[in-house]
């Protein structure tokens, strides 16, 4: 991945998962909101990376976000949260996505692992069936405690609101 942007559309994820694939190499995906990145996210991002060669992240635009979190959500723009996660070493590739969830985007990307928190029982990580039936697998990664960005908003309005 070397000089070549991690931020990209999913046309251009998909050629570089397929050029990753014919070059033998396997891809984990994860996807998630990562609006205020904490470490709790860097080491589930590192140990989601370690499942694979490269690690495409599908990150929830913010239309999503406010769909699936709340109105007031997200705390930074989608332009922001891609640019930080793709300056993580772990990170190769970082997608936005509209959709409520990244079933069409794990459809597309044919990822050979699919990584979510633990917090996820195996039956509800959307994909998991899809990646299953190629021979793909599901990793559950075990989520740092008490660290999240729920708790780090409602810990700034309880300091200084």
């Amino acid at each position: 991945m070397n000089n070549v942007p991690k931020q990209m559309s999913r046309e251009a994820a998909v050629a570089v998962v397929r050029s990753a694939h014919q070059a033998g190499r396997r891809v984990a995906f994860t996807n998630g909101c990562f609006d205020i990145l904490h470490a709790g996210h860097v080491r589930y991002l590192t140990a989601a990376r370690s499942t694979a060669d490269m690690l495409v992240v599908g990150l929830n635009a913010d239309i999503s976000v406010r769909k699936i979190k709340d109105p007031h959500r997200p705390i930074n723009p989608e332009a922001l949260r891609a640019e930080v996660l793709a300056g993580l070493a772990c990170v190769d590739v970082v997608i936005l996505f509209e959709e409520p969830d990244p079933l069409e985007l794990i459809r597309s990307l044919e990822p050979d692992v699919l990584v979510k928190g633990a917090d996820w029982a195996e039956v509800d990580i959307i994909g998991a069936d899809f990646v299953k039936q190629r021979g793909g697998q599901v990793e559950r990664v075990e989520l740092v405690p008490d660290i999240s960005t729920s708790a780090l908003i409602e810990t700034i309005r309880e300091r200084y609101c």
